[in-house]
């Protein structure tokens, strides 16, 4: 819980007052420091060598190049566009790679990933809500970035110190969902969480280039609420229904999902960015030779120039006076779209929530 509160205003911190680049280096100490204790308090076995030979290194080297391919393809696709060369034959390798892995994992007898625990029901579902969260989690925390310094103008101590909001109400909240979460229905959590954390983010987006701190406090206060029954009841859901000796390996693929959520989240917002910022331009300014006040306000014009725009193609010095209104304004209606989007998706997840097992059954 620590993380999401104190790390945005420290990296804020760091990259304001030393560079970018202390926010790689900066974990090596602490890295050192961890194996350390580890090598010191952890229980110690004997290597088993066998266990090393009896690993499936073919299928493993298919789930790499799966989802390297995959991620590479996602980093490339929202500017090189998802249908040129480079992103079809990555998605391409991806999804041969991938059908690969997932026939041979099925007929292996010790397969690296066993994905027979998608045969669970609930185990399905909470891999499918751990896939959205992360699309609305990773989503979220690139979303404010984004508008705060390129339309706000703030650096990044600024946004760091902005983006403490959703930090501590999820650190407030924590002992209060741990609570709930050992006394109440998993389902009915998950339910409540979504839904929450789905208004969080639709508040988000109806921003305008003048929102600012106080206006994204609420909705920050309202996702940092739910995260947390985003996270616990889902993970119950998902593991609870497992049998002990399935835990370990089903975990692993269910922080998978929201890592991978989070990735293709990000091309998604960043493809929506990319795309309907020009639409959004082209339509604001129609709308403002048109005489549309409501477009002018949210373009940021004082309100004595609305009147006095001229009709028509503006000439020369009204567009340098509208180009980076224009620019502010189109971003920040695009940047209201992925967030609009990612709620949507929230939402539909909570369809899956009444298919999980009301108790969990080990199998």
């Amino acid at each position: 819980m620590l993380a999401p509160t104190v790390g945005p205003i420290v990296g804020g911190w760091i990259t304001e007052t030393y560079s970018w680049h202390w926010l790689f280096l900066i974990n090596v100490i602490p890295g050192i420091i961890a194996v350390a204790v580890a090598a010191a308090v952890l229980p110690r076995e004997t290597l088993q060598a066998r266990l090393i030979r009896s690993i499936d290194w073919l299928s493993l080297a298919m789930l790499g190049i799966a989802l390297g391919a995959l991620e590479i393809a996602l980093k490339e696709a929202p500017q090189r566009g998802w249908t040129s060369g480079l992103v079809t034959g990555l998605l391409a390798l991806s999804a041969v790679s991938g059908a690969s892995f997932v026939r041979r994992s099925l007929s292996a007898v010790s397969p690296v990933v066993d994905l027979r625990n998608f045969i669970s029901r609930s185990f399905a579902v909470g891999c499918i809500l751990s896939f959205v969260l992360g699309i609305g989690l990773f989503g979220s925390v690139y979303l404010m970035p984004v508008f705060l310094a390129f339309v706000r103008g703030h650096n990044a101590l600024e946004i760091g110190t902005i983006m403490l909001v959703t930090g501590i109400a999820q650190l407030l909240m924590a002992p209060v969902a741990v609570a709930l979460e050992q006394r109440a229905d998993a389902r009915l959590l998950t339910g409540l969480g979504f839904a929450v954390f789905a208004t969080g983010l639709a508040m988000s987006g109806f921003q305008t280039p003048q929102t600012d701190s106080a206006g994204m406090f609420w909705p920050q206060v309202v996702r940092g609420l739910a995260i947390m029954f985003c996270l616990l009841p889902p993970t119950r859901l998902a593991l609870g229904a497992l049998a002990p000796d399935r835990v370990p390996d089903a975990s692993g693929l269910f922080n998978l999902m929201r890592n991978l959520g989070g990735a293709i989240g990000l091309a998604l917002i960043d493809t929506v960015i990319y795309s309907r910022g020009e639409v959004h331009a082209a339509d604001l300014m129609t709308r403002v030779q048109s005489g549309d006040v409501d477009a002018a306000r949210f373009l940021g014009i004082p309100e004595g120039m609305i009147t006095a725009l001229p009709a028509g193609p503006p000439d020369a010095g009204t567009m340098a006076m509208l180009a980076p209104l224009l620019q502010k304004a189109s971003l920040t209606a695009a940047i209201n779209d992925a967030w609009l989007m990612i709620a949507l998706l929230t939402v539909v997840a909570l369809l899956c929530v009444p298919f999980a097992q009301a108790r969990a059954q080990r199998s």
